[in-house]
């Protein structure tokens, strides 16, 4: 297929990787960017722009992973040539590849931001998975892009080595999110200021390729509203139903009214699903912005997140949003639905009513809490709701846990050993099962806290008790959805500090750590250890900050 009108000369070509049978759906459906430059600007009338991936001098991979290559059909030894490295670097095309930046708006922090874009990533094209999916692939940090305002585009390191890991280990937990193919090294030094404090410093420049069905968010449909471009709109939305809610788009013809608050409504229950899975196993996103949420519910954009170490509802893990804290834990499910209201808002030109939508709205505040009950129920091992008396054991678990500073994620593990006989006479018992728990927690427990803890359990294991259910069988439930192994942020920052200094073996191991995150792995303890004091304030080991 020959160029698209006023698409940019494409670079060499490789066909050295050719199980890549690169589509272009996207690019051939919707309308581009009639002006080829690659300069900031306003874009209107189109859903991307086009524009190339930026050479650099020296790609190298750090690493790949098995399990998306092999989806895409790449095997171990294609990741390992040169030609790969040159391709998701960017310094090569494959053939069928047409690169381009998608246009989109957002709400940041709760204001309108207008046109953002992809001001560093950069979609090659669409490929086929196993399972006959489109899969676009997309490089981050690659570059400067007509939405990269007065930034370069590029990335570091540091953010590449945590994108990279946690949309694997995420994908590992079970958690909706997008993937990623590849990390390489570009043999660039990219400026970066850190702190923001006015001390930038040059750090080793990296590019991830991420994978997902399509990397369409909120404010993809927001910013044609906002700009009146409402046939851009409809055009968008249409081609959103024909390609990915496939179920929801008319049999014949374009899709109608009903069909768009169907549409809507299943992104409100997609939502809500892929936030009840980020508070299972206590991850944070820290940059809740409609730029950065997923049409499909897939976890999207992995900046300044971390996973709870001490249970803190209040806990977010962006140094930007340390003030107000609207990106918290214990707010994310709210935020989602203040996200899916401005998405409401942006469809309302083409349903004609607000009503059925804020209906659908409402349903989500519905489902959520209806999801979250379950899903901790799932947490405790239960397997049968009581009601209005789960809901209140949950509430006093939370309030348990606030209280001291206990990790949430080897609390509930430790949880997992506590007998169903806890608190029925047998003392020593009950002393051996507290004292296992005790790894879990940051300091040693005052008496007060001490005796709220023997209390709760006792009150647990009554419930528990009632089911009747056996202690292995709810041990095996509770590990299924409790992890053992998740990307700690101090762990990340090992990775990245070896990596930094040539030795990425540490990046790989973590990575095949985290593919089995559910699984005790003999000899693998230190990836299973809270939070040591030394990484308590260190810089990228707590808190982060939204820079690259």
């Amino acid at each position: 297929m020959g160029r698209m009108p006023g698409m940019p000369p494409r670079t060499p070509q490789s066909d050295e990787l050719g199980a890549l049978a690169v589509e272009d759906r996207f690019v051939r459906s919707l309308p581009a960017d009639a002006d080829c430059t690659n300069q900031p600007r306003q874009v209107r009338g189109a859903a991307y722009s086009w524009v190339e991936p930026t050479p650099v001098r020296a790609p190298e991979l750090v690493a790949a992973s098995r399990e998306v290559a092999e989806d895409l059909g790449l095997t171990e030894a294609a990741c390992a040539t040169p030609a790969f490295a040159e391709v998701f670097a960017g310094n090569r095309l494959l053939p069928g590849m047409q690169a381009h930046a998608m246009c989109y708006g957002g709400h940041q922090f709760g204001h309108w931001a207008g046109q953002l874009g992809d001001g560093r990533a950069i979609n090659l094209g669409e490929v086929r998975d196993r399972a006959g999916v489109l899969q676009m692939l997309q490089l981050k940090g690659a570059g400067p892009t007509p939405y990269s305002r007065s930034a370069d585009g590029l990335a570091v390191l540091r953010s590449s080595v945590r994108e990279f890991l946690c949309s694997e280990a995420m994908h590992h937990l079970g958690v909706p999110t997008t993937r990623a193919l590849s990390l390489v090294l570009t043999g660039e030094d990219v400026l970066r200021d850190m702190f923001y404090d006015g001390r930038p410093d040059y750090e080793p420049g990296a590019v991830v390729c991420r994978v997902a069905p399509s990397f369409l968010r909120f404010g993809s449909y927001e910013l044609p509203a906002a700009t009146a471009q409402l046939e851009l709109l409809k055009t968008l939305v249409d081609y959103t139903l024909r390609e990915h809610f496939t179920a929801l788009h008319p049999a014949s013809g374009a899709p109608d009214r009903d069909a768009h608050v169907a549409w809507f409504r299943e992104v409100c229950r997609r939502t809500a699903a892929l936030i009840v899975h980020w508070q299972r196993v206590g991850f944070v996103h820290g940059v809740m912005n409609t730029d950065n949420l997923s049409i499909l519910g897939l976890t999207i954009d992995y900046g300044p997140y971390g996973w709870l170490e001490g249970y803190d509802e209040t806990w977010t893990p962006n140094t930007t949003d340390a003030q107000h804290r609207r990106y918290r834990f214990g707010t994310q499910g709210r935020v989602a639905q203040w996200n899916l209201a401005q998405l409401g808002s942006a469809l309302v030109p083409l349903v004609g009513d607000a009503a059925p939508l804020q209906e659908a709205l409402d349903d989500y505040g519905r489902d959520y809490e209806t999801q979250w009950l379950a899903m901790m129920r799932r947490k405790l091992g239960l397997s049968r709701d009581d009601g209005a008396e789960d809901a209140a054991l949950i509430d006093a678990l939370r309030v348990l846990l606030g209280s001291v500073e206990t990790d949430m994620t080897l609390w509930f593990r430790r949880l997992a050993d506590v007998p169903a006989s806890f608190g029925t006479g047998d003392a020593a018992a009950d002393d051996r099962a507290i004292a296992g728990m005790a790894d879990a927690d940051y300091a040693e427990l005052p008496a007060e806290a001490r005796a709220q803890r023997v209390a709760w359990l006792q009150r647990y294991a009554a419930r528990v008790r009632a089911e009747g259910g056996e202690d292995a069988a709810r041990a095996v439930r509770m590990h299924a959805v409790n992890p053992l192994y998740v990307l700690r942020n101090y762990l990340a920052q090992v990775a990245i500090d070896r990596a930094a200094g040539g030795d990425f073996t540490r990046v790989r191991e973590q990575l095949d750590v985290l593919r089995r995150p559910y699984d005790e792995q003999p000899g693998r303890d230190e990836f299973a250890e809270k939070r040591p004091e030394w990484a308590r304030h260190r810089p990228g080991c707590s808190t982060l900050s939204c820079s690259s």
